[in-house]
């Protein structure tokens, strides 16, 4: 009941009084009695805000490039380390970061408590934390914002093992509900004009987006563009702004940004369900990209091998409605600006790499 009152407050925000139905109005004044005898209120406070400020979309140029296409390396290996370093190699290597004395932000899916596959691998996280300081990161964060129904993010980082392997990795957690919000125009977006994101998305030098591959209920499949959801105001969750555009949301809010490297977790994938619970794969490989579209396209390559998510089997990887969108914006290449780049790997990272491959064309 806690959650339905307050996705009710944020719906009065975002909507107006005037749009509310009287059912919903019921149904928060109902379940106000029960929430407000609840001690944790990060959630409520978070139905009250003032933006800090307005900034434009954060845009960097794709560094993983060559012949003109964005590059997209997967590699396999005996470690989350061996694999990301080996899947980033493959596009040009965390020295095109040039890292040396920068601040980076790590931001990983913690949409809930839940271990991997709904959230990244903590090991995972860990690896990409070691390998930016090996390679000169003066200091790194890790950071992201639950779910409504699911925060706190500090006790979700907890319990499935994200906050441990972050610090001891040597990277400081951030915890966006914590922090201040920042007002970004999306220029182009046809469902939502504005996105409330996080200050965190301006205070690094760099930013790399640390997702997994999972399929999911509502967005059909969240790998590098859903994971931004994560760092947008509550009030502007997708099934808040507009439930039936999902797809199209979660594409037009990353024009406020762009990470400079895409790190995908395919270590265990979710095949079917999501986001919370699902059926998970052993895939043991990791995808690298500087470009969002490319990085999804590989990973719905994957989940489409497994034929068992029906919003994702039954169409064609480039007719998703998330890559089209994001395409449209200019946020991605199409598939003939995409070279896809094969790591080493076992005879089932063979098979694998082999259906991306058939089920992207690239």
């Amino acid at each position: 009941m806690r959650d339905c009152f307050v996705a009710s407050l944020l719906a009065m925000t975002n909507w107006g009084y005037q749009m509310l139905s009287r059912r919903l109005l019921l149904q928060a004044l109902a379940s106000s009695m029960v929430f407000l005898a609840v001690p944790d209120r990060q959630s409520f406070s978070q139905s009250f805000f003032r933006t800090k400020e307005e900034r434009e979309p954060r845009l960097r140029d794709n560094i993983f490039t060559g012949g003109g296409k964005s590059l997209v390396g997967v590699s396999s290996g005996k470690n989350p380390e061996e694999m990301v370093e080996r899947a980033v190699s493959l596009i040009g290597g965390f020295e095109k970061l040039n890292l040396e004395g920068k601040t980076v932000l790590v931001k990983p899916n913690v949409v809930s408590g839940e271990k991997s596959p709904a959230t990244t691998n903590p090991e995972v996280l860990s690896a990409v934390i070691k390998l930016l300081y090996k390679n000169g990161a003066k200091k790194v964060f890790a950071g992201d914002m639950s779910a409504l129904r699911t925060i706190s993010t500090r006790r979700n980082m907890e319990r499935n093992g994200l906050l441990k392997a972050a610090q001891n990795a040597g990277a400081e957690a951030v915890i966006f509900e914590d922090f201040e919000w920042v007002s970004v125009p999306l220029p182009g977006a046809q469902y939502i004009k504005e996105a409330y994101v996080t200050e965190w998305i301006f205070r690094p030098d760099i930013i790399v987006n640390l997702p997994v591959v999972k399929t999911h209920r509502s967005a059909s499949y969240s790998i590098t563009l859903k994971n931004f959801i994560g760092c947008t105001h509550l009030r502007q969750r997708p099934y808040l702004v507009n439930p039936s555009r999902w797809e199209e949301l979660v594409a037009e809010f990353n024009v406020a940004y762009t990470p400079e490297l895409n790190i995908v977790d395919a270590t265990t994938s979710m095949i079917e369900g999501g986001p919370w619970q699902g059926t998970p794969e052993r895939t043991n490989m990791v995808i690298a990209s500087g470009d969002r579209v490319a990085a999804d396209a590989a990973g719905l390559g994957l989940i489409k091998s497994f034929d068992r998510w029906e919003p994702v089997t039954s169409k064609p990887v480039w007719e998703q409605t998330q890559l089209k969108t994001a395409i449209s914006l200019g946020i991605g290449k199409p598939r003939e600006g995409i070279r896809l780049l094969k790591g080493a790997g076992d005879e089932r990272f063979d098979e694998l790499f082999a259906a991306i491959r058939e089920h992207t064309g690239l």
